[in-house]
């Protein structure tokens, strides 16, 4: 390797580093929930369903938007992209550090589910760009494991942050990371000048064009897992963890902040394991299924258990276990042509969102339903809904068509 070659694949690795930045404070917005809830419910006098739709907010938006982020990197570039949609996740939050009332919060949450939604796509857009092919699976792991960085503030952190002042501080607190996290990616990322002039679609027209994508019938089952298995991970540590161990186990707010961490460092191990790990196209999708079940009989364990040394061990093992999730990316670009991968990767986001955004909105209305009638909701939470949910995802990507072997590479 050429002194040329080190040199580029240094600068590759920094301004990955710089776009992780925004990435990892996107994991933080996605699971302040778990945190903020017990006083988001005291302030506001919010029921399950309501902290299930303030949870939910962010996600939805982030889903949404993916599409057309999508366009955006394609039309003016990873970093243009970034720049331009992450200032409003600093908005949001100085919104919902202001707010005086449910709906402006759940407002800020939109502003900055639009504001983040880039994060993790113009990661897997430049990993796919500027480095081998081979190594697509390795880096992309690394670089969720990286981004798991942004959980930790939502622990202890956090915790200590809130119970010291107010869970207001705490989004200042992210407003200022958001804040040096835009100047670090306008400071350290490049883009190659294009070879060609960038030839201009109309949106409409680029939205079309995802038809041939959804044409393909792999397609469906590949989106069905897509929308439970990341939910069910991000449901859990994003929302019901905090809940779960202080209503039912009697944790204070900054112990189940220490659980929380626990969670999220063993989650950053997950990614870059499975990313090392893959097997390959050849038996890719079994190691898939296989994890989603496993993952699936986890939640069922903690919905019937008592123990509170059971439920933090549950929570740990789903944590590395969802780590599996990054083989998913790895699937998607092999079941695409090349000139699909782009759009292939957005829908692939946008069907994690918006189903961490769906299951969040739902398990809040599952526990509501729960305790009107008498039932324990922790349980309906984590086996009715979150567990059943796995199942049904993985029995359609397996029982769905698959991608031809022509497309796996």
């Amino acid at each position: 390797m050429t002194s040329s070659e080190r040199d580029n694949i240094a600068a590759a690795w920094l301004m990955l580093l710089a776009l992780t930045t925004a990435f990892a404070l996107s994991q933080s917005y996605r699971t302040v929930a778990a945190i903020m809830a017990p006083r988001l419910q005291a302030d506001f006098g919010l029921t399950a369903q309501a902290l299930g739709l303030f949870a939910g907010a962010f996600h939805f938006a982030f889903g949404a938007l993916q599409l057309f982020m999508g366009i955006g990197i394609d039309l003016y570039g990873v970093r243009r992209t970034v720049l331009a949609a992450f200032p409003l996740a600093i908005a949001g939050a100085v919104l919902s550090a202001l707010s005086t009332n449910f709906p402006v919060l759940v407002a800020g949450q939109v502003l900055i589910g639009i504001g983040c939604a880039p994060a993790f796509l113009v990661c897997t857009v430049f990993i796919a760009r500027r480095f081998p092919a081979d190594r697509f699976a390795s880096v992309s792991g690394l670089t969720l494991g990286i981004g798991s960085v942004g959980m930790l503030l939502t622990g202890t952190p956090l915790a200590w942050l809130i119970e010291a002042s107010s869970w207001r501080t705490g989004f200042w607190a992210l407003a200022l990371c958001s804040a040096l996290a835009w100047a670090v990616i306008f400071w350290r990322v490049r883009e190659p000048a294009p070879t060609t002039p960038p030839v201009k679609v109309p949106v409409v027209a680029a939205l079309r064009s995802y038809g041939a994508l959804f044409g393909l019938p792999h397609t469906l089952g590949i989106v069905a897992l897509a929308c439970v298995t990341y939910a069910a991970f991000i449901t859990l540590r994003g929302l019901w963890l905090g809940p779960l161990l202080i209503e039912r186990h009697g944790f204070s707010l900054v112990q189940s902040g220490n659980v929380a961490v626990i969670v999220s460092v063993v989650g950053m191990f997950g990614p870059p394991l499975f990313g090392r790990l893959d097997p390959g196209p050849a038996t890719r999708r079994r190691w898939i299924v296989g994890f989603t079940l496993v993952v699936a009989a986890l939640f069922g364990a903690m919905a019937v258990t008592r123990a509170a040394w059971l439920d933090v061990g549950a929570a740990i093992a789903v944590g590395l276990a969802s780590g599996y999730i990054v083989l998913q990316y790895a699937d998607v670009k092999a079941a695409y042509p090349a000139h699909m991968t782009g759009r292939a990767m957005a829908v692939l986001t946008m069907a994690m969102f918006l189903g961490v955004a769906v299951m969040q909105w739902l398990t809040g209305v599952v526990a509501s339903a729960a305790a009107a009638h008498g039932f324990n909701p922790f349980s309906a939470v984590l086996a009715q809904t979150i567990a059943a949910l796995l199942l049904l995802g993985a029995t359609a990507f397996a029982a769905l068509p698959t991608p031809l072997p022509a497309m796996q590479t």
